[in-house]
């Protein structure tokens, strides 16, 4: 059973940071490409992130390039999601997901996903 579980979401004020790390279970993590997405009240879930399975290749929404930051620690079966200079439209439940494949040919599709975590709520305040 694949399990993956968020955590390090809360309060934060404009301009603060925060670490989001997801623990993967039951499959082999270091195969497979990462990705964080996030869903804000009332609108459709969003691409955030993804890294490939060896943590050389990125793809970051341009909403966040230059602020977050993705990687991936394959001994610990750990991703993480570095969120810096947070704007309160940052507010939103964070999701890791984790791939079918090593690369992931279109980071942005939550199709391309088959496994998510329950989501961790990052709120950011003006």
């Amino acid at each position: 059973q694949v399990q993956l579980v968020e955590s390090g979401g809360g309060l934060v004020q404009a301009g603060g940071s925060l670490r989001l790390p997801c623990a993967v279970s039951g499959r082999t993590f270091s195969s497979y490409a990462m990705g964080w997405f996030r869903q804000a009240p009332g609108k459709e879930r969003e691409f955030v992130a993804a890294i490939n399975w060896s943590g050389r290749i990125f793809n970051y929404a341009n909403s966040v390039k230059g602020r977050f930051t993705i990687s991936r620690d394959n001994a610990k079966n750990t991703v993480y999601l570095r969120m810096n200079s947070l704007k309160p439209e940052d507010t939103a439940v964070y999701y890791c997901a984790s791939s079918s494949t090593g690369g992931v040919p279109r980071p942005d599709m939550p199709t391309e996903y088959p496994y998510w975590g329950q989501g961790t709520q990052v709120t950011v305040s003006s």
